[in-house]
């Protein structure tokens, strides 16, 4: 079966997501996205009018994108609802080992752009928040649920920056320990005696 050929507006759309995630938002100039997309000018102008307009459709493409891997990646790491916050090591483990893991795409933009360009703290925001109710779904429901899995969240962020500036090693090893200590079970303290 022949498959059609991707629309110029995909092709800019394509091309800019490698980009602006390999270079980012700012070092990446829209006459570079239009000769490595193969447009004209006026076509790329017509797609998308101005390049913050592609900046968010980019955040947006790399939201679905991105989610969709990582909850695959959880199922291929042994997730299953209720079950614990395991995998969530192996599956970032998956990503940053790939060679084009340049960090998260909307912690780079938010130190990019941050609120100077409309709507992209917005959309940083709901990325991280679906990403933080997925880790929800490993938890066991319960009173500490959502406590956990933001703070679970935090040290997923975290270990995605000192992954992008020291390497997976050291990243995965304290997530890791960082998770172990989220799911141990609290046990009361003694009360004092005087």
């Amino acid at each position: 079966m022949d498959l059609a050929a991707p629309s110029p507006r995909e092709r800019i759309l394509l091309t800019a997501h490698d980009l602006f995630y390999r270079d980012g938002l700012r070092a990446t100039g829209i006459d570079r996205i239009i000769a490595e997309s193969g447009v004209a000018k006026l076509t790329f102008y017509r797609c998308f009018p101005s390049k913050d307009e592609l900046i968010r459709t980019f955040l947006d493409y790399r939201h679905e994108r991105w989610m969709a891997w990582f909850v695959d990646a959880l199922g291929r790491n042994g997730a299953v609802a209720g079950g614990g916050l395991a995998p969530l090591v192996p599956a970032l483990g998956e990503w940053f080992a790939d060679p084009l893991f340049r960090g998260c795409a909307f912690i780079n933009a938010m130190a990019e752009v941050g609120t100077a360009l409309p709507g992209v703290a917005g959309m940083v925001q709901g990325h991280k928040q679906d990403m933080q109710q997925v880790i929800a779904g490993l938890l066991p429901a319960g009173a500490r649920q959502q406590a956990i899995a933001s703070a679970a969240a935090v040290a997923v962020d975290g270990a995605i920056v000192r992954a992008q500036m020291e390497g997976s090693e050291a990243a995965l090893a304290g997530l890791r320990l960082l998770l172990d200590a989220l799911e141990e079970p609290k046990t009361p303290k003694a009360p004092r005696t005087p």
